[in-house]
């Protein structure tokens, strides 16, 4: 796009609305980084603060971050009898905020881009403002808002209803709407009456394969969080393997000698899996096919279950090498299922199979899926007509992706070229099997 005049012959202007963590809203951040660099427009983003959004989006100087106030988490505390006056009050006090960032905090925008969901209040609020400031109001459509309502109020509740009237209502009044895949186009021109044109999620330019000297920096920073186990000990950190050189010179994956940088021959093989955390990920198959890859591996080996695990972490820390590699599973995100699945990983007790939880920066993400040997998707979709971007990033690093199989996900992934599906645990673990061996 070229140079765009706004209003009364000044610089154009655009506003991104994100009624949700700006951090974790890569493809909104990625709109207004296109904005700015290719439009040449000045960009207001709106959104809640949390996670820090990526050093390019901070940096750039015609980017302006306007933080609102997070709804106070005393709330989501309170007992269930209150639940209908909270699914009701939230969206109000939301609606306000909202109109007073839209309407006064901002100077006045050509265009709105609001991300949806969350529709309510979203979509009513830049509606509104839209009218009120004579600018354009366009959808981001990532997914339905109803149906992740759904998850968690059932797809018959009444609110689940209203929901999708408002979010179908107010979704035609948009005047252009951009959605992620042709599946969803498909539903809102049959369905909803919209006609949205399909932006498929492209990797900025900063997600790309790491060098050898990247992915040493990179786990000489993450050292001591890569060797601290969820547990008492694992084939990582476990007996005489936790007692490695934790000079710079060495990490768990790589050696320097010199200048020279070098890749260890029994390094684990890393798999990064990024999550939210959430019903519509169903982590318990990461852990079935971990708990399968590590039983079939000592199948193989002949191995019974007498064989002692501190015996075996010896002999890999005195460099032997096995056939089927150690796997670590580096997890990255937040959300509300979290420490729900850090228990159930304590009480696995793998040989061969190792955990890690963290948050990383949005400049070490990335760096992790350029250094990595594979990346796992659990996401589903609550409509089935959306994609997850953590593949789209995962292509851009050059990281081969196992996803989990869904309606449209053949969109994305295309099978025996640039990844591969699988249904249930076991197929996880076959294809961990076939990586690895």
């Amino acid at each position: 796009m070229n140079d765009y005049e706004g209003k009364n012959g000044k610089r154009g202007r655009a506003c991104v609305v994100v009624l949700g963590d700006l951090g974790r809203s890569p493809r909104m951040q990625y709109h207004a980084l296109s904005l700015a660099r290719q439009a040449s427009l000045e960009v207001d983003i709106i959104a809640y603060g949390g996670s820090e959004p990526h050093i390019a989006v901070l940096s750039h100087p015609s980017i302006h971050i306007h933080t609102m106030t997070q709804w106070p988490k005393i709330f989501q505390g309170l007992p269930r009898i209150f639940r209908p006056i909270m699914l009701l009050l939230k969206p109000i006090i939301q609606f306000f905020m909202l109109l007073w960032f839209l309407c006064l905090k901002i100077p006045s925008p050509d265009v709105f881009i609001v991300q949806n969901p969350p529709s309510v209040p979203t979509l009513v609020a830049v509606r509104w403002a839209s009218s009120l400031r004579n600018s354009a109001f366009i959808i981001d459509w990532h997914n339905f808002g109803y149906t992740l309502l759904g998850l968690s109020l059932g797809r018959n509740s009444r609110f689940v209803s209203v929901y999708r009237w408002i979010e179908n209502h107010y979704g035609k009044m948009a005047d252009g709407s951009l959605c992620v895949t042709k599946a969803m186009q498909h539903e809102l021109a049959q369905n909803w009456g919209i006609n949205a044109t399909v932006l498929y999620d492209q990797p900025p330019e900063f997600f790309h394969p790491a060098s050898l000297e990247e992915k040493h920096k990179l786990f000489c920073r993450l050292d001591k969080d890569l060797r601290q186990p969820l547990g008492s000990g694992d084939c990582v950190s476990g007996g005489s393997l936790g007692m490695g050189n934790y000079e710079l010179n060495e990490t768990l994956f790589t050696t320097q000698v010199g200048t020279d940088i070098f890749l260890k021959p029994n390094r684990a093989a890393l798999v990064v899996s990024s999550t939210s955390w959430t019903p519509d990920e169903d982590f318990s198959i990461l852990l079935e096919a971990a708990v399968m890859y590590d039983r079939r591996v000592a199948a193989v080996l002949n191995e019974d279950d007498s064989t002692n695990e501190e015996f075996l972490w010896k002999e890999i820390s005195d460099g032997k090498q096995y056939v089927y590699p150690r796997l670590l599973f580096i997890i990255t995100g937040k959300g509300p299922e979290k420490e729900k699945y850090e228990e159930k990983i304590r009480r696995l007790h793998l040989k061969r199979v190792a955990f890690r939880t963290m948050w990383l920066s949005a400049e070490d993400y990335p760096l992790l899926l350029g250094s990595a040997d594979l990346g796992v998707c659990l996401h589903t979709s609550s409509s089935g007509l959306d994609l997850p971007m953590k593949v789209v990033d995962m292509f851009g690093c050059g990281l081969p992706a196992c996803a989990v199989s869904y309606s449209c996900i053949e969109e994305l992934v295309k099978v025996k070229k640039n990844g591969l599906l699988f249904s249930t645990s076991s197929e996880l673990a076959d294809e961990l099997m076939v990586r690895n061996g």
